[in-house]
């Protein structure tokens, strides 16, 4: 449904993508994961036809996002990460204003849109730009999706939301995905990417690795140990000068340590004992996506 061959672009020298290749097939959700400035939205902007590739192709549903640019906006549903409908305008004005866009009605396609519109229903009247950061997320889904598109582009459509908010929209995502409609969606938040049938993590206009969030979870090979003590600045200093481990990363309250090698607890248990720290706990971990991308960013030259 979307294909990618060597799409590159640039801004003022400097590039924003770099021999971006990668497919989504029809139906699928396909997560794009990285920090910010990895280059998520230029790519975004490139698939929805608002910016040319400055090398390379794509195609959606079998169109040229050059060439058939007016195809692809008639069966393409895009959420920018900022949110751009009218503020003035109220709910149900925005839902309006988009279906006759469309040639449509919210009547016509209101089976995808209900769920979410029900949520919506109590402040149809208020204008978007009096609403929450949930609802505004939810009202600019609804406008994404009032002329029943093909293929939806989320931007970091859960940027700057509530934790509730953020599970209550990939749930939407899911039951959306039910419909046929294929999902393409970033976000900056590892945590997201098992919410994903498939994904690619992006550093600096690249694409690392691209897989399932399994397969990239279970191929990861090194050591890897979860520790927290009573002192937590001291502990990321005193593992740091470890030997044997090789990188230290804060997750949460426990840091995370790698290492080629196998990490025996009871040494490293030993190693803080003897350096002064209390309520010690060391153990194993199955790695999550963002031990991975840290993993990859490392290996990554320069």
């Amino acid at each position: 449904m979307i294909v990618t061959n060597d799409i590159s672009k640039s801004y003022a020298g400097t590039p924003a993508l770099a021999g971006i290749n990668f497919s989504v097939q029809k139906g699928e959700l396909f997560g794009l994961i990285g920090p910010d400035g990895a280059g998520k939205s230029t790519l975004f902007k490139i698939l929805t036809t608002l910016l040319r590739p400055a090398t390379g192709m794509a195609r959606v549903a079998g169109f040229d996002t050059v060439k058939d640019y007016r195809s692809i906006r008639k069966i393409i549903g895009y959420m920018p990460g900022r949110f751009s409908l009218y503020q003035d305008l109220s709910v149900l004005e925005n839902l309006t204003f988009f279906a006759t866009v469309f040639g449509t009605t919210m009547a016509a396609n209101y089976h995808l849109i209900e769920e979410i519109y029900l949520q919506l229903e109590p402040f149809k009247n208020r204008r978007a730009g009096q609403l929450s950061g949930g609802m505004k997320q939810k009202l600019a889904l609804c406008c994404a999706l009032i002329h029943e598109p093909q293929v939806l582009f989320l931007d970091e459509p859960t940027t700057g939301v509530d934790a509730v908010s953020r599970n209550e929209f990939w749930i939407m995502l899911k039951r959306l995905k039910a419909h046929g409609i294929t999902i393409l969606v970033s976000t900056p938040y590892m945590d997201e990417a098992n919410r994903c049938d498939r994904i690619a993590l992006m550093q600096e206009g690249r694409i690392m690795q691209m897989d399932t969030p399994e397969n990239m979870v279970t191929s990861y090979r090194k050591s890897l140990l979860a520790v927290r003590t009573n002192h937590f600045y001291a502990l990321i200093q005193d593992l740091r000068n470890n030997p044997t481990v090789e990188r230290v990363e804060p997750f949460g309250e426990y840091l995370h340590l790698t290492s080629q090698a196998e990490m025996d607890p009871q040494l490293i248990h030993d190693y803080l004992l003897a350096r002064g720290h209390t309520a010690i706990e060391v153990k194993p971990v199955t790695a999550s996506i963002e031990d991975v991308f840290l993993d990859l960013l490392e290996a990554t030259p320069g």
